[in-house]
């Protein structure tokens, strides 16, 4: 796969995983169904699953919960949705002049503030290049902030409070052109900060969460490369900065696909304080129904990483949230050196982590040591914690299914 090809990567890997569980952009969706074994493990401290009504048959593919309340989703066909019940109703829409484009992220800030970002569309549609809007009231008026050129393929982004945030873009001739915010409407390329890429690296758009940000300077970046030579392992990198992206470390992580029909790396990356972070990805190449390692630790704010048990999802892990902020969506996050410890504060909540793919959903209740399947649950991409105990999980045919430890 050549660089050129994998600029697109976020697209064409995304949609060979739909496919390969018969849920493509054209297929009809199938929805998640909640198995009777859902009361036992909520009896033994497990979460308990519910499915809500979106308002829209668009698959869905990330989300941003800003508290138990107030939670944004976005997806297929400039589609969005937002509660300000804790999901008890939902209001959904299409973003005008935005019907073709594919949102893969979105950041809640209010119930009426909110921001999407889209990737490149392809054919048979007409080209659009990557997108950002925002709202301020609510999803009813959208406003254009920032389209990228059209050799570029933004993939996610994430904010430090309401008016800053930072993107991350595929490599284009030897940089990145990822772009940032620090007032909240004009967006501005810091891609001369990052480190240079390697011949082809890029992120995985996913469901919005290959960048994370912890407080109020922290930041994290995961990419995968592909091999220089046939046969070769892929690459995944983890960028980090602790000045709002003016300066960044880089190093590489254990998530290391390898063989003729390997296509991964790190495609998800969360942090519950300035030193304790997950990293999750995987392999989409592998034969179907086969674990591979996907799943990362770190203990010193993203310098090195270690493998733990991998989570029993075939394939590649979309998506991997704590069930816990390390930082609030809503501005007033924990200072970047808070440090908890190895379990978190308090009883040690914030430790417990969900992780989903197309494939299978399955939750860790001690950072990724142990994992336990959440039985029937197929065809979810994103995951997101409004706080310690509730979340929300989105996916094909417009599906949003609240979980509850």
């Amino acid at each position: 796969m050549n660089g050129r090809t994998f600029r697109n990567a976020g697209v064409l890997v995304a949609a060979a995983a739909l496919l390969a569980v018969g849920c493509g952009q054209g297929a009809q969706d199938t929805g998640a169904v909640v198995s009777t074994e859902q009361d036992a493990i909520h009896r033994n401290k497990g979460p308990k699953v519910t499915v809500q009504q979106s308002g829209t048959t668009s698959s869905l593919i990330a989300v941003s919960a800003l508290n138990s309340k107030v939670v944004w989703a976005s997806g297929r066909f400039g589609t969005f949705a937002v509660t300000s019940n804790g999901g008890r109703t939902w209001r959904s829409g299409v973003v005008p002049g935005a019907e073709t484009l594919q949102f893969r992220d979105v950041e809640a800030v209010s119930e009426r503030v909110a921001y999407l970002l889209s990737v490149p569309t392809s054919p048979p549609d007409p080209f659009i290049a990557s997108r950002i809007y925002k709202t301020t009231d609510g999803g009813r008026t959208w406003k254009l902030q920032f389209e990228a050129a059209a050799d570029q393929f933004h993939d996610c982004f994430a904010f430090w409070d309401p008016w800053s945030g930072v993107d991350f873009a595929d490599s284009v001739n030897g940089r990145f052109p990822a772009v940032r915010t620090f007032d909240g409407h004009s967006w501005h390329d810091y891609g001369d900060h990052l480190p240079t890429p390697l011949p082809g690296e890029s992120g995985f758009a996913s469901g919005g969460t290959c960048i994370a940000t912890q407080g109020n300077r922290r930041a994290w970046i995961t990419t995968g490369t592909p091999p220089a030579e046939a046969g070769g392992a892929w690459t995944t990198r983890v960028f980090f900065s602790t000045d709002r992206g003016h300066t960044w470390g880089v190093t590489t992580a254990p998530l290391s696909p390898s063989g003729p029909d390997a296509v991964g790396g790190g495609f998800s990356i969360a942090f519950r304080d300035a030193r304790h972070g997950i990293l999750a990805g995987g392999d989409l190449g592998v034969a179907e129904g086969v674990v591979v390692p996907n799943f990362a630790r770190s203990k010193d704010g993203g310098r090195t990483w270690t493998l733990t048990t991998p989570a029993p999802i075939p394939g590649a892990i979309f998506t991997a949230a704590y069930a816990g902020h390390g930082k609030g969506h809503d501005g007033r996050g924990r200072d970047d050196d808070d440090d908890f410890g190895e379990h978190g504060h308090g009883d040690g909540p914030s430790i417990r982590v969900v992780a989903t793919a197309p494939t299978a959903t399955a939750w860790s209740p001690d950072e990724g040591q142990t994992w336990n399947v959440i039985p029937g649950l197929a065809g979810l991409w994103g995951v997101d914690f409004g706080d310690q105990q509730t979340g929300w999980l989105v996916g094909t045919g417009g599906q949003i299914v609240r979980i509850d430890f």
